[in-house]
């Protein structure tokens, strides 16, 4: 909350400035631009951008500039409090309402006049939306949430890869095959939302947030069935503990040989199967398990997300900054982006040059799993409140793993955190 309010308070700020200085740099940029992204594996396939639009564009020259997470969005909160944000940037779903209900970022609802949007699905046109239903960014990337397993620990135990006939059940039955023929932990279930039981709540056929956003849904019989069987899955001797967790991630843990399988998103492989060359061959991917016998729906869904690239709304007249920014929504740029592997582009077509950029290595995954997940997957989690209830839901949920609240009451609880943050945005 605190955090919300110290950014809105700078947007406010800004915004009286501009009545007497034109708060902002205004003007025209000067062909040298700069682009502020957070994830070092990407600054190559962001770099081959810059140049390709160069060679289109000789007058204009992009520089990428790469920061951590944290440092990030530390940075862009004071730029947009200065007025003085980057030429281009990333925008993620757990901000784009925050700054883009505030007034800070270019609307590019009609900076094509033709059918490119047509070639995004629904969920990259939605996460580059503010709540009224404009865009805000050019879709960037999409992703699916996979599963990640370790094919010696299945052979030491005797059980089948995992496949798209997988439910709940063959995971729970394979892990405690793994742990007593290894003595290493089966699935991993981490307490994590987008990688962990958002994916387990929607394949039951419940929901997080209500279609409009309205309500939560922790109240909810298919919420909480899911709930109480993911929660549950740490009471297996073949799953760490929370605690366990907050020391190691899961993915540290799979990497080091600790467990057989957890959950990955399509945007960390490619930099896996680099960073951990003596794996190669020793593990894979396969789309989610389903739930046996979901309430409602087919058992199957992956939680979606995606970013896009925005501009300040001080840019929205800036001929060459608006130039780039709506090339890099075009098929070329997207295949460009996809072809190194990093992430799956938002342009649906260029699937395959993502697929083709794990040629390169001598055992390839068989990510177009991931792929074929595009056809059930489910927008990831988010409203203008999210802000104000991400912390205080994770902080209750890990009341529940260490037993000091029951399973009900903390979802209880977790339901009366999500819609009181809902109620307070509504005034």
């Amino acid at each position: 909350m605190k955090h919300t309010k110290r950014i809105i308070a700078l947007v406010l700020a800004c915004v009286l400035a501009l009545a007497l200085t034109a708060c902002g740099k205004g003007g025209k940029s000067d062909g040298n631009l700069t682009m502020q992204i957070w994830d070092n594996s990407q600054r190559e396939s962001m770099q081959a951008l810059a140049d390709a639009y160069h060679e289109l564009n000789p007058d204009v020259t992009i520089e990428v500039q790469v920061t951590s997470w944290d440092e990030y969005w530390t940075k862009l909160e004071a730029a947009a409090g200065s007025g003085n944000l980057p030429d281009i940037f990333w925008m993620h779903t757990n901000y784009i309402l925050l700054y883009a209900d505030n007034g800070m970022l270019a609307d590019v609802t009609d900076l094509y006049d033709d059918d490119t949007y047509s070639h995004y699905s629904d969920i990259s046109i939605a996460n580059t939306q503010g709540s009224d239903g404009r865009m805000y960014g050019i879709p960037k990337d999409k992703d699916t949430v996979c599963l990640v397993y370790n094919k010696e620990m299945f052979d030491a135990a005797g059980v089948s890869y995992p496949d798209e006939n997988w439910t709940w059940d063959d995971l729970t039955a394979a892990s405690q095959a793994i742990y007593d023929a290894t003595g290493k932990y089966g699935y991993m279930a981490y307490a994590d939302d987008q990688l962990g039981y958002w994916n387990f709540v929607y394949q039951n056929g419940g929901y997080i947030l209500n279609d409009d956003k309205t309500a939560a849904g922790f109240d909810q019989p298919a919420t909480i069935d899911a709930m109480k069987f993911y929660i549950g899955l740490q009471q297996n001797d073949w799953c760490p503990t929370q605690t366990y967790f907050a020391e190691t991630a899961p993915g540290n843990a799979f990497f080091s040989e600790q467990g057989a399988m957890f959950l990955e998103g399509t945007w960390n492989l490619m930099a896996e199967m680099k960073n951990y060359p003596e794996m190669q061959g020793k593990w894979d991917v396969a789309v989610l398990p389903k739930c046996p016998d979901p309430v409602s729906g087919d058992g199957r869904a992956t939680i979606s997300n995606g970013l896009c690239y925005a501009t300040s709304a001080d840019n929205q007249d800036d001929e060459i900054i608006m130039g780039f920014l709506k090339w890099l929504g075009t098929e070329e740029a997207q295949q460009i982006h996809s072809s190194y592997g990093a992430a799956i582009s938002g342009y649906e077509g260029t699937e395959q040059a993502w697929i083709d950029a794990f040629d390169q290595f001598d055992y390839r995954l068989n990510v177009e799993a991931c792929i074929e997940m595009f056809d059930y997957s489910v927008q990831s989690v988010n409203d203008a409140t999210r802000p104000n209830w991400k912390s205080k839901v994770s902080d209750e949920l890990l009341k529940i793993y260490s037993g000091e609240l029951g399973v009900d009451e903390g979802l209880a609880n977790m339901n009366t955190i999500v819609n009181d943050a809902i109620a307070e945005g509504a005034e």
